[in-house]
Formats: structure tokens, C-alpha cells, sequence
């Protein structure tokens, strides 16, 4: 078996000792951007003060993707560190674009013509859809893994910020000490099956490092892709068909359709390795977690630093999760007849 080797990232706290302070907002969300737009104006002209940060008011858009638990938990967080630090002073215009990217775009749009001070983009087809729409305003991203990838830059330093009006918080958990927790697992493991949608660049990434890992302790892989969930079920019986694990990783098309994969898996008696807790919870085995909503509330530290006191986005390092948990399903072991190492967490619904 290979060498550990660290996750070369910047902690959270790090970032946040680092960067100056600013400040952010936050309030409801409505149906429409148009309707979002008025609401969110009339909302902060009638904005009461909030003592610990004058009468600055600020408007603050946030596109997430699809609703599921994980970019739930991280908007929330966000949510939470902005009223806690502004109450009334700042309008949250949150919206979610339902798994569409086009979607995506026709919200940030929304948000770019109304003149927001800065948008919050959760999951990576909304920061390339924030990216895209404005050169100006304040994006950050969460939920996202791989800036670089989601943003297409190479030899990408994210300690060194991007250059543009972007920064954010990255979900991404050492992949390699992800493929030492197949072969923990799977001991005996011949053949491994990565399954990811083909629409998101973040989730190839983490295959093909995934890939990597795999390879060096020389275990056969195939990667599987979907485009939508329209052809999910037809690909997850062709990838359980040949491998003694399934691996996912940080998908959110993936993860709005668990019970898919699970319906076929588990009673091939296949083992589910995910990239992220909710997934798992959803009908996976195992994962190496990290906090959703604990990452939200540091993306939210950054807004903070860039509204309150002039943080450049532009060389804001991004953050990344400081502690991860082995974690595991307690009922998708038990269903299918695996013992988990003792080192691992045991989670029940």
C-alpha cells in the first residue's frame, strides 16, 4: 500500500486569521429574481440599523444548485454567520436553481443587474455561472472542490487566491485517504467502479485523482458516467455489475438520487464509499466527512472580510475543511453483512 501523503490546503482559520475583515448580508428569498430584486431593494431601504455594524446595509445573493442536505447545511451556515454579524442590515436574496445550470445563470443575472454586493455561489455550475456574469461584484463559492477545475485555470495556487473577483471554500476531503478507506473496507478488493455525473468538472477531477490512488496499489478501476438522472439507473447496474466497490464522489446529481444507486447496490451486496456525509446517510456505507454547515459559516467569515473591510477577493485564499471523521451507515452495513473497522464512526437516521 502507498505512502500517506498530507492534503497540501489552508485551514479555515488560517484563512480567516489571514484576510481582513468585512462584512455581509442577509434575508428571504422569493420566487423570481425580477420579484427577488424588488423585494430585496424595498427590504433594505426599510432595514432597521443594527448596532455592531452602523447603518451599512448590504444585499447579498445566493444561488445554490439543487437542494439537498449537504449545500443546505453550507448555506445555512452562511446565512447564520451574516445575521449574527448584520440582523437587519443585510438582505438575503437566496434562491435555488433546482439542478439546472441554465437556471443558475438566469439567477446570478438577477443579481449582477440589481447590483448586489456580493453573491454567494453553492456548487460549482453556480460559482462558473457567478464567474461568467459579472467581473465586478464579489463571488464566493462553496460546495465547490477543485477551484481550479470549476474555474479552468491551471497550475492553480489556492493559497495564492484566484486573481479574480473570486474566492470561497472548497468540500474537498483528502482523496487519497478516501481510496485507503476502500482498502480498509474492502480488503480483498479487485476492482473498483467510479460513478459520477459527466455534467459536473468537479466530480471528474476527484475520479480521476481517485483513479490515481487506485492504480498505484494497483487495483483495477472504470469510471461510469451519467449525464442526468434520467440514465443514473441504467449506469449504476452496469457499474455494480463488475467491481467489489462503488465509489462516489462529491456529485450533486449523485446525491439528489441515492435511493437509485441504492436500490441496485445493496442487494448486489455492494459496499458504497461517498464522497461526503449526506450522500452516505442517503443510502451509502462509508465516507470521510467533513461539516457542510461549519464550511458555510467560514465562507461567510470571508464575506465578512471582504463587506466590512475591504478584503480583496482576488488574493483571498481559499479555505479548506481543517478536520475530517471516518464515518459510516450503520444500516447499509448491516444490510449487507459487513463489518466496519473499528476505527469508524457508526451513524444511524
Amino acid at each position: 500500500m502507498k505512502r500517506m501523503t498530507k492534503l497540501t490546503a489552508v485551514s479555515m482559520a488560517a484563512v480567516i486569521a489571514a484576510a481582513s475583515l468585512t462584512a455581509c448580508g442577509s434575508s428571504a428569498s422569493p420566487a423570481t429574481t425580477e420579484k427577488a430584486a424588488e423585494t430585496s431593494a424595498a427590504s433594505a431601504e426599510s432595514a432597521a440599523p443594527a448596532g455592531a455594524s452602523g447603518d451599512k446595509q448590504f444585499k447579498v445573493g445566493i444561488c445554490q444548485l439543487v437542494q439537498h442536505s449537504a449545500l443546505d447545511a453550507a448555506t445555512k451556515g452562511f446565512v447564520d454567520v451574516l445575521k449574527e454579524k448584520y440582523g437587519d442590515n443585510v438582505v438575503i436574496d437566496e434562491q435555488n436553481a433546482q439542478g439546472d445550470s441554465a437556471t443558475c445563470t438566469t439567477i446570478i443575472n438577477g443579481f449582477v443587474s440589481n447590483e448586489y454586493d456580493l453573491i454567494l455561489a453553492n456548487a460549482t455550475p453556480a460559482l462558473q455561472a457567478a464567474m461568467n456574469a459579472t467581473q465586478d461584484i464579489p463571488i464566493l463559492g462553496t460546495s465547490v472542490t477543485d477551484y481550479g477545475t470549476a474555474l479552468a485555470m491551471d497550475n492553480f495556487d489556492a493559497s495564492k487566491g484566484t486573481g479574480i473577483n473570486v474566492s470561497g471554500t472548497s468540500d474537498l476531503a483528502p482523496l487519497e485517504q478516501q481510496e485507503d478507506m476502500i482498502l480498509e473496507i474492502v480488503p480483498d478488493v479487485k476492482k473498483v467502479s467510479i460513478l459520477y455525473c459527466s455534467a459536473e468538472a468537479n466530480s471528474k477531477y476527484q475520479a480521476t485523482e481517485i483513479g490515481k490512488y487506485l492504480k498505484e496499489d494497483g487495483i483495477e478501476y472504470q469510471e461510469f458516467t451519467f449525464a442526468d438522472s434520467n440514465d443514473l439507473q441504467s449506469v449504476v447496474q452496469s457499474a455494480v455489475a463488475d467491481c467489489n466497490a462503488l465509489y462516489i464522489p462529491t456529485d450533486n446529481t449523485a446525491a439528489s438520487n441515492m435511493t437509485v444507486v441504492t436500490n441496485i447496490a445493496q442487494p448486489a451486496g455492494i459496499p458504497i464509499i461517498c464522497g461526503e456525509e449526506n450522500m452516505m446517510m442517503s443510502g451509502g456505507l462509508a465516507t470521510l466527512s467533513i461539516s457542510y454547515e461549519d464550511l458555510g459559516r467560514a465562507t461567510g467569515e470571508q464575506a465578512i472580510e471582504i463587506l466590512s473591510n475591504g478584503a480583496d477577493v482576488k488574493t483571498m485564499p481559499i479555505a479548506y475543511a481543517s478536520a475530517t471523521t471516518k464515518e459510516y451507515n450503520k444500516a447499509y452495513a448491516d444490510a449487507i453483512g459487513i463489518t466496519m473497522p473499528s476505527d469508524y464512526k457508526a451513524l444511524e437516521k
